[in-house]
């Protein structure tokens, strides 16, 4: 059924001749739409849970990027809704908190299948409303799937060690508790992913979750609360433990201000992200922070191309250049750059655009009308700093906010656009001739979020994993810099923020640790062998 109503969809929206009288209408309005409707989506949505659906605020239209036409709208949360939404969670907390891990895991476990139930509808959500490709929201929702099933696991494993004592009689051990109320703030590029990954982590460490999501992708946010919230009720536990408030930069600023944010994990621009930082700071608050990636591909002379050129392609096209792990820059050495550049350019032409849920289609439209502005204005400053497009560099000719995906080459590693991250699908191909060179002009720019290189030395790949390689939070041999999966840690270094989150031991920034010293004999020895008598 979902296929055929997909299939519907492809043929009302975003055609150049739409009639007039279809475009001054809501998607959801439309019959072709009307599997939005599976996901609990109406015209207008509230966009406020704690326990109950509300939302006091301005009423904002989210658009479609494919075509810029308006799907439905969302009643945004007030700074009133704010504060009855975080009193609520804190409340549900404490009873939250007491319930065992495991018991908290197999609830997060039921969220993971109902996800399940709703994929390919929610996926077909994140294309129409963020724009990325149907295969990519599927996938995106998956990921939430995923780190929900490995969250099972790990409410079955957290904890601390018990380490010896040097005091006869003594236990020394450290304890984990949750942190409490963990705000969520994320970006539009992974509307559905991000908020997993923090939610079921920190949902199994027993904590209360408050999600505020981008407001350009707030119907997303609205589908995934209520697949959640039925869950949380169905399990006769408070709804307030996943709780939502939809709004702008005035939520962002009183969750970055309240104290009683135990933890705030922001996902965006380095630029906001610098922001809350510092207003967390200020009241010595915690934070985790997932910011931007000026990321980097180096390519040696020894490399397998049969890896490279594919590689390079979805690096930097996929999510048409949306995610902060798309590859920017593309370091080339220089007995291959002209080859590689021309199979390059070739397997460029080769990339089918069209409307994201088609499901030919591997390149999508840019989120918002601002983001192609930005796009035009990097292809500019690139010209003008030396660089020549080789491919691409122009808007594209049809409905939405498309554009070509970009090569640019002749530029110097240190030109000031190639050390800017331009959230758009530009390449920008830079020769080298040595390793110790290329390996700092990776670590030159501000970001440290991903990198890679492809080669087969094997001494190479280990000094590029050493602490004189690469700078970054995620180093890669012979793969992209994108497509992290949820068992390792996720996160950058410099100005990405420091934060990790989904694997490995990011469980820890969730919780608060405690070492404890238990003296189970009759005795009062004092460390260090002092005596106080």
């Amino acid at each position: 059924m979902l296929r055929l109503q997909r299939a519907a969809a492809t043929l009302l929206p975003l055609r150049a001749g739409v009639a007039t009288a279809a475009m001054s209408t809501l998607l959801i309005s439309q019959p072709g739409y009307a599997w939005l409707r599976e996901l609990g989506l109406q015209e207008e949505n509230p966009g406020v849970y704690n326990g109950r659906w509300g939302g006091r605020g301005e009423v904002v239209r989210t658009f479609c990027p494919a075509n810029n036409e308006p799907i439905a709208s969302v009643r945004q949360a007030s700074l009133e809704d704010y504060e009855e939404t975080v009193e609520k969670a804190k409340e549900a907390w404490k009873l939250w908190a007491n319930i065992p891990a495991p018991k908290r895991g197999e609830i997060v476990r039921q969220i993971g299948d109902a996800l399940r139930q709703k994929i390919k509808v929610l996926g077909s959500l994140v294309s129409l409303e963020m724009g990325k490709i149907f295969v990519e929201g599927v996938g995106e929702v998956q990921e939430y799937v995923d780190v929900c099933d490995y969250a099972v696991g790990l409410s079955r494993m957290i904890g601390g060690p018990i380490l010896p004592s040097e005091r006869p009689g003594h236990a020394l051990i450290e304890q984990w508790n949750p942190v409490g109320l963990v705000g969520i703030i994320t970006a539009f590029n992974f509307p559905v992913a991000v908020y997993g990954w923090n939610s079921a982590i920190a949902m199994i460490c027993g904590n209360a979750c408050l999600w505020k999501g981008a407001p350009t992708t707030s119907l997303i946010s609205v589908a995934v609360t209520k697949i959640v919230a039925k869950v949380l009720e169905d399990n006769k536990v408070p709804g307030a433990i996943c709780s939502l408030v939809c709004g702008g930069a005035d939520i962002g600023t009183a969750m970055a201000k309240d104290e009683r944010m135990d933890l705030l994990s922001f996902t965006g621009s380095t630029k906001v992200g610098k922001q809350v930082a510092l207003m967390v700071q200020e009241r010595f608050g915690r934070s985790l922070l997932e910011l931007g990636g000026n990321n980097a591909i180096i390519v040696f002379e020894d490399a397998d191309l049969n890896l490279v050129i594919p590689s390079a392609l979805f690096a930097a096209v996929g999510t048409a250049g949306q995610r902060c792990t798309t590859a920017r820059r593309l370091f080339l050495h220089e007995s291959i750059h002209d080859d590689v550049v021309t199979k390059l350019a070739k397997a460029y032409a080769q990339v089918r655009i069209g409307d994201p849920w088609d499901s030919d289609t591997l390149y999508g439209p840019l989120h918002t009308k601002e983001a192609v502005k930005m796009f035009l204005d990097a292809v500019e400053q690139a010209k003008q700093q030396g660089g020549s497009v080789v491919y691409g560099g122009k808007v594209i000719n049809r409905s939405g906010n498309y554009v070509e995906p970009t090569i640019v080459t002749g530029l110097a590693h240190n030109a000031p656009i190639v050390h800017t991250e331009t959230f758009a699908p530009i390449l920008y191909v830079l020769k080298f001739k040595e390793e110790e060179e290329v390996f700092a002009w990776n670590n030159e720019v501000k970001q440290g979020l991903s990198s890679s290189i492809f080669t087969k030395d094997l001494g190479r790949i280990f000094r590029w994993l050493g602490p004189r390689g690469s700078d970054c939070g995620i180093v890669n041999v012979n793969i992209p810099t994108s497509g992290a999966e949820i068992g390792g840690a996720f996160g950058g270094e410099k100005h990405t923020g420091g934060g990790r989150e989904s694997g490995s031991d990011s469980w820890k920034l969730y919780m608060r640790r405690s070492t404890c010293t238990i003296n189970y004999s009759k005795d009062l020895p004092l460390a260090q062998g002092i005596k106080f008598q």
